[in-house]
């Protein structure tokens, strides 16, 4: 469970990480008795991000222009869900924006400080910039510093912000954390560091050690998660089941435990990206492309840490969904990773296509860009499948769209005969 960004600046703050004066908005009233001096940003609290392009984070200079202003986001839903609380923030101008994230790696098993000296907006373009740091015995600051190093700080901020991945390890180790990240961790003109925006990831397992976080968790079932969960618990572990609702124009579905949600168009390439940047970049590439998406997931990163071992079900049941979903003839994987190495991807889409040759089921073409993986010898190893591996994002996408029209054509001839 991911908590809010107010409930995890105040476990920020209690650590000892650097936030801004704020205060937790109720409704559009408490902003007549504001305890922080204006300018001040107001903040939709959910558990989405772009927020900033969605509507859900507004400036604000005095009272009459908040209180509009937080009577707006309250009504405004980001990707479908309301906020319950607003943040009211005071305004900060960095002269510098960090990304920074201390997470679990199932992989090695070890804790891993993520960092790079830009904030992640856009996945597909920063991921190049992202430099990461295994913490393969006792941590000592030693590993923050040489994050510091690997993403470019120099001087003073070396000592400033590596003390702030100390304090993030710490608040990870002490309430064990699937996730902790700061993005973006602004740095002023004058070089002191601020945590302005944060995300917690909350492993459920190990609440039953930290009451102080299981009524941080509870705050956060909001009426959206309840509905969420009345349609999980009507749907039927069967995939086959739970795929033949396909008439509507654009519907979601949410598969137990995971909770991944699939997004149902009328075109018939089907999507499948990890993030929500690059999902939406994916979709705008073969609309421009004159291609037609016929649904799109998105499998988040912090499913991945959430999920470790579970992550091969995961994978599966995701590319069920876009694959067995009406009318695709061609699913576009775009895939970029920070822990999660491309042999272990590789290795569950052979298996994938392995499983659908055991059951002797015909397979529709998959093109797969992955980021980051030696291109090569992922295509050695799913060479004798039905899959075509591609470089570039440009080329996989225009792959995709002809693909995509050969199979109209072939579908044309079919009806014609």
């Amino acid at each position: 469970m991911n908590l809010l960004e107010y409930q995890a600046k105040a476990l920020f703050g209690e650590i000892g990480i650097p936030v801004l004066p704020s205060q937790k908005i109720d409704y559009p009233q408490d902003l007549k008795r504001l305890k922080i001096p204006y300018p001040i940003v107001l903040k939709s609290q959910v558990h989405h991000g772009e927020r900033i392009s969605l509507g859900g984070i507004k400036f604000v200079e005095n009272t009459i222009d908040a209180v509009a202003a937080a009577q707006t986001i309250f009504n405004l839903p980001i990707k479908d869900e309301y906020p319950e609380v607003l943040l009211a923030e005071v305004k900060y101008n960095p002269d510098q924006e960090l990304y920074l994230a201390v997470v679990l790696d199932p992989i090695v098993r070890r804790p891993v400080l993520i960092g790079s000296a830009q904030r992640i907006v856009d996945t597909e373009k920063t991921m190049k910039n992202i430099q990461k740091v295994v913490v393969n015995q006792e941590f000592s600051p030693f590993y923050a510093r040489r994050l510091m190093v690997k993403i470019g700080l120099e001087g003073k901020l070396i000592t400033s912000v590596s003390h702030i991945v100390e304090k993030m390890y710490q608040l990870f180790v002490e309430k064990d954390l699937d996730l902790i990240e700061i993005n973006p961790l602004g740095i002023s003109p004058r070089g002191e560091v601020m945590a302005l925006d944060g995300r917690v990831s909350v492993n459920n397992y190990a609440l039953g050690r930290h009451p102080e976080l299981v009524s941080l968790v509870s705050k956060n079932v909001s009426n959206n998660y309840e509905l969420q969960e009345k349609k999980v618990n009507g749907i039927y572990n069967n995939l086959q089941v739970l795929n033949k609702n396909n008439n509507g124009i654009c519907k979601e579905k949410f598969i137990p435990d995971y909770r991944l949600k699939l997004t149902e168009l009328n075109g018939n390439i089907g999507i499948l990206c990890n993030g929500e940047g690059l999902t939406m970049a994916t979709l705008d590439w073969v609309m421009q492309c004159h291609g037609k998406p016929a649904n799109f997931l998105n499998i988040n990163l912090g499913d991945y840490f959430e999920l470790k071992d579970g992550w091969r079900s995961h994978i599966f049941t995701a590319l069920d969904l876009v694959s067995r979903s009406k009318n695709v003839d061609v699913v576009l994987i775009n895939i970029t990773g920070i822990v999660q190495t491309s042999d272990e991807l590789i290795t569950i889409i052979s298996e994938y296509f392995n499983q659908l040759k055991t059951v002797e089921q015909k397979t529709i073409p998959f093109v797969l860009r992955l980021l980051g993986g030696n291109i090569k010898r992922v295509r050695e190893s799913l060479s004798g499948f039905s899959i075509e591996v591609i470089e570039k994002l440009e080329d996989a996408v225009k792959k995709a769209v002809y693909l995509s029209k050969e199979g109209r054509r072939e579908q044309g001839a079919g009806s014609r005969e």
